[in-house]
């Protein structure tokens, strides 16, 4: 999620990690992690279905900046970051096609998928907005990738590398089959998973009394009306047609399996 605000910066520093002692690495990671899980962040995650199966899925990663600046401290006013990218994740495909065909064909195949993801980047420490949106169209649910790997893959492409975005401990897919509605998040590492509970447990205590403003969003809009939602939270929409449910971002982080649904329409 908003890991990727930060991603840039831990490739930046593997060469140097790879030189250090295991003690040494264990700093870094953990200060990695600190900025990564207790960032403030906010995300919001739209799905629109028509009523032939089709339609759009939009994934919003905002900062949410009075939250930020409890992390900043005084570095806060002196960040120096501007950035306003935009890119179809299949122009990556095309203009770096020759390291695209080194991969395997299951890797293609995983990359594909990705084809028609819009991506928008803002950065900008004068206007402090930090922005990163996701689209996709889709003809059927199942087409919809995890889009929360999308920067990860793009760099594969761009620098080479081997699939980077592998190394996060969960998938999230989708399926909408006989007026059933499904997001399905399975845990894919075992061990990174224990990691990241562990260090939370082990989170400095400083950092748990901070008010953060960390928020998980999904707002799905369905062709028909809802009979039954699998979480007892979730909010619908006068007309039955719509829901949100919210959740803390730290918290989906720890079990992110917690973020499953199943929305059964009448």
């Amino acid at each position: 999620m908003c890991k990727k605000y930060f991603c840039k910066k831990i490739k930046e520093n593997l060469s140097i990690l790879a030189t250090q002692n295991p003690s040494q690495k264990m700093k870094f990671i953990k200060a990695f992690l600190l900025l990564f899980l207790v960032s403030s962040c906010q995300v919001t995650e739209t799905i629109t279905i028509n009523a032939d199966g089709s339609g759009t899925i939009e994934a919003v990663e905002l900062r949410e900046e009075n939250s930020y600046m409890q992390l900043a401290g005084d570095q806060y006013s002196r960040e120096d970051v501007f950035q306003d990218t935009t890119y179809i994740f299949k122009d990556y495909i095309k203009k770096y096609n020759e390291t695209f065909l080194k991969y395997q064909l299951a890797e293609q195949q995983l990359f594909e998928k990705y084809q028609n993801v819009k991506v928008q980047i803002k950065k900008s420490s004068f206007e402090k907005e930090f922005r990163t949106v996701f689209n996709q169209n889709f003809n059927t649910v199942s087409e919809i990738a995890d889009l929360y790997k999308t920067e990860d893959y793009a760099d594969d492409i761009r620098n080479n590398y081997a699939l980077t975005a592998e190394n996060h401990y969960y998938k999230i897919e989708y399926n909408f089959k006989e007026k059933v509605f499904r997001r399905l998040v399975s845990i894919t590492n075992p061990i990174e998973f224990q990691n990241a509970k562990d260090w939370f447990a082990n989170m400095d205590p400083k950092y748990k009394s901070l008010k953060l403003t960390q928020t998980y969003t999904l707002r799905y809009h369905f062709p028909g009306k809802i009979k039954s939602v699998s979480n007892e939270k979730a909010i619908l929409s006068s007309d039955k047609k719509s829901l949100i449910l919210e959740f803390q971002l730290s918290e989906c982080l720890q079990n992110p399996e917690m973020t499953s649904l199943e929305v059964v329409l009448e």
